[in-house]
């Protein structure tokens, strides 16, 4: 904690008290009236106190609530303790709110307490000296007492991960490691209100003054708090059917080391994987393993950042921890293209305009890592169907890792292709799809895409081969390898085949008239559809490409919208989109794509399109 100035305490007589705003939200007359030191006295509360506390509490604070219910205990102590309440001086006026951080208020209390030669009551050490200084009696409490263990404190131990206290109920800790909890009660009779109360009131007051600690969120009702590395909510009525204290920390700290990853995979994260997205359920270690990667990506000297609400991710002190700026995330993102980190930590994704963020942050060319709620690897993909694009996705995500029990349960890769889903045959049936695979065996797992108006996310099933189904890819491989060695074939029935080749080989293969990929169906009694490794060119169409904005524009005929596109730059195949309904693609120039499409512009390279 910051050292303080000392302030110079004088005995006084409190028979006549004047209370400013600290006074009250600190609970220090309350404290005074109960501890019978102002029995008989009179009190004077100044309007401009009561309108401070009531435009706070108008804005949704937390401590103008918290002043006015003081007022309230105030007024129903008065007759027990025989004091007189005098409400002295007018309402303060917008102009005064607007200064108030000027000393505008505190010196109209001041000078209340000055005509009317009362002790002035305060929990504001400025306020203090400076009426002090003009000769007013002060009666200063300290605004905050550091204490070594605070109450809440005496329920933690080493092995507890969250404590749920409420009001009039038996409070609970869950205790263990991930996927290995149990709900521990920890009194045998409910904790009453006061006893509760008494235990926030000392939370807020700690996250004022102590260091490394801070009020995250202040609503009426609702109170978030980072205190060190707990996570703290306070609720109240009408927020809460009753007053709830909820702790939350993490009980381990591990390095990427510790979830010994694949060789494959630490490539992957090191070299390839840009676009992150670490999903899992509520309490898995989602962010656990997030803060180990922030560490990795640092110490593999990279610029790394962090946007959170609340800021709770344990990581280096190097690594800058960003809040929503003003209450936004979109302001923090626009603070991230200027300042440029390599990586940013996005803990965690909720709502649609976070997808888009994350989405656009991703697309500008900042490798990110997104924190994602999932009960199932693939659900993780689609919380981003229908936020953004679906052409757009494989080029955001690249990498899913799913969390269960603080351990890696399952790694997706994603990749965009055009072809016939998988269970369908015919060629008028090709489309792009996004292609979900295990990372570790390439297995393809999902595929998704779009069939009529709907965008599926449809599971592959293998079926598993019959002798005979074995027996015929083994002669396709032999047949058709003598064509290209590393041929793909996928027996889709009984009596048919696709064969993926080389797209040199396609010619010889078919053979003229057909008749070389005849003579093979033949020989095998089996119908043979080949198609390129990469997907053919199609049908080349006209069109127009125009630099606007953060974005280069593909126009075409309205004719062709909704359907696909491949892009190719000097006959090499770049990337296929979606035309849409207004026959435009827009592809942002920040984005790796948008990059290469630029760097052909200028290089006056020929760029072809075809459906």
């Amino acid at each position: 904690m910051k050292k303080r100035r000392k302030f110079e305490e004088r005995e006084f007589d409190l028979n006549k008290i004047c209370t400013d705003t600290s006074a009250l939200i600190s609970g220090r007359i309350t404290e005074l009236i109960n501890s019978n030191k102002l029995n008989n006295s009179e009190i004077i509360i100044p309007e401009i106190v009561v309108g401070e506390l009531q435009a706070q509490a108008a804005k949704g604070k937390e401590i103008g609530f918290i002043g006015l219910d003081e007022l309230k205990r105030i007024r129903e102590l008065a007759d027990k303790h025989k004091l007189v309440l005098k409400f002295v001086g007018d309402r303060p006026s917008y102009e005064d709110i607007l200064l108030a951080r000027s000393g505008r208020i505190d010196s109209l209390i001041q000078d209340i307490a000055k005509e009317n030669n009362a002790v002035l009551v305060t929990s504001d050490l400025l306020q203090g000296l400076v009426a002090q200084a003009q000769g007013i009696k002060v009666k200063y409490f300290d605004s905050y007492e550091k204490k070594k263990r605070m109450k809440i404190e005496s329920f933690l131990t080493s092995d507890t991960i969250s404590l749920h206290l409420k009001e009039n109920a038996i409070p609970f800790a869950k205790r263990g490691k991930p996927g290995e909890t149990k709900l521990v009660p920890l009194k045998d009779k409910p904790l009453k209100s006061e006893e509760l109360d008494e235990i926030a009131t000392e939370i807020l007051d700690a996250a004022r003054y102590e260091e490394d600690s801070f009020i995250e969120l202040g609503e009426h009702g609702a109170t978030v708090i980072q205190l060190k590395d707990k996570r703290i909510a306070i609720a109240r009525p009408p927020f809460s059917d009753g007053l709830e204290v909820t702790l939350v920390r993490p009980i381990v700290k591990l390095t990427l080391d510790d979830y010994k990853l694949s060789t494959k995979l630490k490539e992957r994260l090191e070299k390839r994987a840009e676009g992150i997205i670490v999903a899992g359920p509520p309490g898995s270690g989602k962010s656990t393993f997030s803060a180990s990667l922030a560490e990795f990506y640092f110490k593999k000297g990279k610029i790394v950042k962090t946007m959170e609400q609340p800021r709770d991710l344990q990581v280096p002190t190097e690594i800058t921890q960003y809040a929503p700026l003003g209450g936004s995330f979109l302001k923090t993102a626009n603070i991230l293209l200027l300042v440029r980190p390599d990586y940013t930590i996005f803990d965690d994704i909720r709502n649609p305009k976070d997808f888009e963020i994350f989405s656009d942050l991703r697309l500008a060319g900042i490798g990110m890592i997104g924190v994602v709620h999932a009960s199932d690897p693939v659900d993780a993909i689609q919380r981003f169907i229908g936020k953004i694009d679906l052409g757009v996705i494989p080029h955001v995500i690249d990498t899913i890792i799913f969390i269960k029990d603080g351990k890696i349960e399952k790694i997706f890769s994603l990749s965009l292709t055009v072809r016939v889903p998988t269970g369908m045959t015919e060629d008028d049936l090709t489309r792009p799809l996004i292609e979900v695979r295990d990372f570790e065996n390439q297995n393809l797992e999902y595929e998704i895409y779009i069939y009529g108006e709907q965008t599926t996310v449809v599971p592959v099933k293998k079926e598993k081969k019959t002798g005979l189904q074995k027996l015929a890819i083994e002669r396709m491989k032999s047949e058709i390898g003598r064509f290209d060695p590393s041929a793909e074939i996928e027996l889709v029935s009984d009596n048919k085949a696709i064969v993926k080749v080389n797209n040199k080989v396609i010619p010889k293969l078919i053979g003229r008239d057909g008749k070389t990929i005849k003579s093979i169906e033949d020989k095998l009694g089996i119908s043979i559809e080949v198609q390129p490794m990469v997907e053919s060119l199609g049908k080349e169409i006209d069109y127009d490409v125009n630099e606007t904005g953060a974005y280069i524009v593909f126009s075409f005929d309205n004719k062709i919208s909704g359907k696909n596109a491949n892009i190719y730059v000097s006959d090499e195949y770049l990337f296929s989109a979606t035309i849409g309904r207004t026959g435009q693609i827009k592809i942002s120039k920040n984005s790796e794509l948008g990059k290469s499409l630029l760097r052909a512009i200028t290089g006056k390279k020929e760029i072809k399109v075809f459906i």
